[in-house]
């Protein structure tokens, strides 16, 4: 018989490629059936705030202290930067918090005043406080990587739940429990 009529069998090249889309379609199904954990489980939670005093970052409301978040009541500690659209987005979330009588102080990160005031002007101020950080200090300080993030803060000044990006319509229950937890 010669080599011409012996039907060769499939090799490695032909079941390689085949096996690793095969894999590659089971690791796609085990992530859309367990999705990875969102909760982000920050280090700061269950310290304190680090002592800062921020000058203020518009003329319409004080800086922002440390000594504001131990004053017995929790808050909100909201940093953003005017140059910032997911935290135009999350605005009306805030304004709603607000107006359930949360106080919310915010970090305006590496913004000028004028920058400030435009934003709040367009997007509503919610803010009791807003300080001033040209540098970032206090936004690493207390563990925030970026804006915008909102830090629930007990009277205490500790920080008791970090949430990171902008809080959306179904995040403001979930807020209020923290705060709620945090008296």
């Amino acid at each position: 018989m010669s080599d011409a009529t012996v039907p060769k069998r499939p090799g490695l090249a032909v079941w390689l490629p085949l096996g690793l889309f095969a894999g590659f379609l089971a690791l796609v199904f085990v992530g859309l059936y367990w999705p990875a954990d969102r909760e982000v489980s920050s280090a700061f939670i269950g310290k304190p705030l680090p002592t800062f005093d921020l000058p203020p970052a518009t003329d319409v409301r004080p800086g922002l202290a440390t000594t504001v978040f131990q004053q017995g009541k929790p808050r909100l500690l909201n940093v953003f930067a005017s140059w910032c659209v997911p935290c135009a987005v999350e605005s009306p979330q805030l304004a709603a918090l607000a107006r359930q009588g949360v106080e919310i102080d915010g970090v305006a990160i590496r913004d000028r005043k004028e920058d400030v005031a435009r934003f709040l002007g367009q997007y509503g101020n919610p803010f009791a406080r807003i300080g001033k950080d040209d540098l970032s200090q206090v936004q690493l300080a207390i563990g925030s990587s970026g804006v915008p993030e909102t830090f629930v803060v007990d009277g205490k000044g500790i920080i008791r739940y970090q949430h990171i990006g902008d809080i959306r319509p179904e995040d403001v229950p979930m807020i209020m429990r923290k705060l709620a937890e945090a008296q």
